[in-house]
């Protein structure tokens, strides 16, 4: 095994030229949309039923508690590489390899060798490899410094060489995954083995600092999934509901982790959402592509709850349903550079307040991004009923391209004809909409605020907002429903249903709903 100086400066620079000898990667997608009616949504309950219970995976470990990310990485003394093909993986696309992942993962994540070793988790290019629902488990060792690395493909050393820089400079990653090959489930509902959960493919639960890098495809293999009887688009007349099994699998699930990175995968053609996040904390994803067909249902692509201090940056999402969906007790997330569409349902925050739940979600940030052919740019979407409040949000220069709804609250969200009205309502509070640009779809208006009767919008703050139709002269006027704000004069178009924002008095208790972050 190759050792490695304690010197930090001799051991930065020989960690450089061993990665740009021997590891790359690069990245590569496709795209995805949901307005089509030919595979509308998939999903039997809104997003936030899937996913906000907090419901374990399948086992019941006990592992030590992952409230406080990873300390900084230490000295490197050797890399041990587990290539998966030494655990009798095959990856021709048909074998199943499952068990050969869990063993290289179980024995790559209990190296005994050195308590400084780097574990590389190897996948190689140029193959297949089948899997069915599985979960890997950490966290990894109990020594703290422990680290794995899933690698997929060799090329440009170039994000490979910034991974291990962040390790040496700031510290963290205990796994890191380099996906370059290719990662299929079982083809359908009908080959998804007896007595397997069929709302998870691959989930990783229990992990304390892990990075999933390469230019490898993770595929879900969702158009059987998409096809099932009982899904929306089936019933085009949606007058009888039609009987059949409707779970479908998120293609990545994390839960109860922390310290996570992601950068460069392609993630395609997930049964349902493809990356979700529940209980997790510090979360890195860059340069990431997430897509599927244009009418693949409830196609969410990345979709967080109950998680915190969550980025993501540099990336490119194309789906049948939310771009980024932000569920209850999410807080601290930041949106940078991302582009959604064509397609899809814009970047959400919601839906909230299901079934008189009560949801909090504040200090959300979503900046220097641009959405193009979708039914929605930046939506807040609550349910009536609901209690909490969505508090501290910003949409700063986002470019519109084509949006029908490009600046939507919709405090009335309802999946079906039958939703009664209710008093409550999630509060919403503190939300900031600066340098929104772009052509709007004239078959909505540009701006639509449609808030609760007995619970207003307030704070709403409105500036450099210039939207014009994609087609024609026409501009369609705002709407606004129990909003209060204030508004820039030089706005396009102008915006004069906005009310004065009430006294803090006639708020009552509503501004410390969810109390402060």
């Amino acid at each position: 095994m190759l050792k490695i100086s304690r010197d930090p400066f001799l051991r930065f620079t020989t960690l450089i030229l061993i990665t740009s000898s021997l590891f790359s990667y690069g990245t590569e997608a496709r795209l995805h949309y949901y307005n089509d009616i030919h595979n509308p949504n998939s999903y039997p309950e809104p997003p936030y039923s899937s996913f906000s219970q907090s419901q374990p995976p399948s086992i019941s470990p006990d592992p030590d508690d992952l409230s406080q990310p990873p300390s900084p990485c230490q000295d490197l003394a050797q890399e041990v590489v587990h290539d998966v093909r030494n655990y009798g993986a095959i990856g021709d696309g048909i074998t199943d390899d499952t068990d050969a992942f869990k063993t290289a993962w179980d024995s790559a994540c209990s190296n005994d060798e050195d308590n400084n070793t780097v574990s590389i988790l190897l996948v190689p290019f140029g193959f297949t490899f089948v899997i069915h629902s599985t979960i890997f488990t950490g966290p990894c060792r109990s020594y703290q410094y422990f680290q794995v690395f899933f690698f997929f493909k060799y090329q440009s050393h170039f994000n490979f060489y910034k991974i291990i820089k962040y390790c040496l400079i700031s510290g963290g990653f205990h796994l890191i995954n380099k996906v370059d090959g290719t990662i299929v489930p079982r083809d359908g509902p009908e080959s998804w083995p007896s007595g397997f959960n069929k709302r998870q493919w691959l989930v990783f639960y229990r992990i304390k600092g892990m990075a999933l890098i390469g230019n490898g495809v993770i595929d879900g293999r969702g158009q059987k999934w998409w096809d099932l009887p009982c899904k929306p688009h089936r019933n085009v007349n949606k007058t009888t509901a039609l009987t059949g099994p409707c779970e479908s699998p998120a293609a990545l699930r994390f839960f109860m982790s922390s310290n996570l990175s992601m950068q460069g995968v392609t993630i395609k053609n997930s049964p349902q959402f493809h990356m979700t996040f529940d209980g997790c904390h510090e979360v890195h994803i860059n340069s990431l592509r997430i897509t599927s067909p244009p009418s693949s249902p409830n196609t969410d692509g990345i979709h967080i709850e109950n998680s915190n201090s969550v980025e993501i940056h540099n990336s490119v999402i194309s789906n049948g349903d939310d771009c980024v969906s932000i569920g209850s007790g999410s807080y601290n997330i930041d949106i940078l550079n991302l582009t959604c569409g064509p397609g899809g349902h814009g970047i959400s925050i919601g839906s909230l307040g299901n079934q008189n739940s009560r949801a909090c979600v504040s200090n959300i940030t979503v900046r220097d991004s641009f959405i193009k052919f979708s039914d929605n740019g930046v939506r807040i979407k609550t349910w009536q009923g609901g209690s909490g409040s969505v508090s501290g949000v910003t949409f700063d220069n986002i470019q519109m391209d084509n949006v029908r709804n490009p600046i939507i609250i919709d405090q009335y969200y309802c999946t079906s004809k039958n939703c009664p009205n209710k008093t409550n309502a999630v509060f919403v509070n503190d939300v900031v909409y600066q340098s929104i640009k772009g052509t709007y779809d004239r078959r909505s208006p540009p701006m639509h605020f449609g808030c609760s009767n007995n619970v207003p919008c307030v704070n709403l703050t409105l500036s450099d907002i210039d939207l014009v139709p994609s087609k024609g002269e026409m501009v369609v006027d705002p709407f606004c429903w129990n909003a209060y704000g204030v508004v820039d004069e030089l706005s396009v178009p102008s915006i004069s249903c906005l009310k004065s924002n009430p006294s803090t008095l006639l708020l009552g208790g509503l501004l410390g709903e969810c109390g402060a972050r």
